[in-house]
């Protein structure tokens, strides 16, 4: 009867460890990975938090003067250090080139980043530095 409690126990400690793995998403999900752009704006934020590193920017449309917000998706924030990122490489106000994957829904000014251009041409991929004795 014993056996058949652990066993049980088991297989359930298993299958709660399993469900954090099925609400993990796909890049592919969320993002149109046939398609790119290439947004140039302020950094207003970096987010460096699991599960996915986030930059956010602020892009002004040269014909309207109008404002807007976009955040890019990027690799995992441990990726991203393994590779040679630090955290103070681009603070607010750094101005940035993203290349990437726009959101399926193009409502939500948003992407996956694939490249990151500094003005002075410093590049990041989506897990940190492409250049230099931290780049894969």
């Amino acid at each position: 009867m014993k056996k058949i409690f652990y066993v049980s126990l088991v297989a359930v400690l298993l299958s709660l460890g399993a469900a954090p793995l099925l609400a993990h998403h796909s890049f592919a999900a969320a993002y149109d990975t046939s398609k790119q752009i290439t947004v140039k704006g302020t950094i207003v934020q970096v987010r460096l938090t699991n599960p996915h590193s986030w930059f956010f920017l602020d892009v002004k449309d040269e014909a309207t003067g109008k404002t807007t917000r976009w955040s890019f998706e990027a690799g995992t924030p441990s990726g991203m250090i393994r590779n040679g990122y630090k955290a103070s490489e681009l603070k607010a106000g750094t101005v940035v080139t993203i290349r990437g994957c726009p959101a399926k829904d193009p409502t939500q000014n948003a992407g996956m980043l694939q490249q990151l251009t500094t003005e002075n041409g410093k590049t990041y991929g989506m897990f940190g530095p492409q250049e230099g004795p931290g780049a894969r």
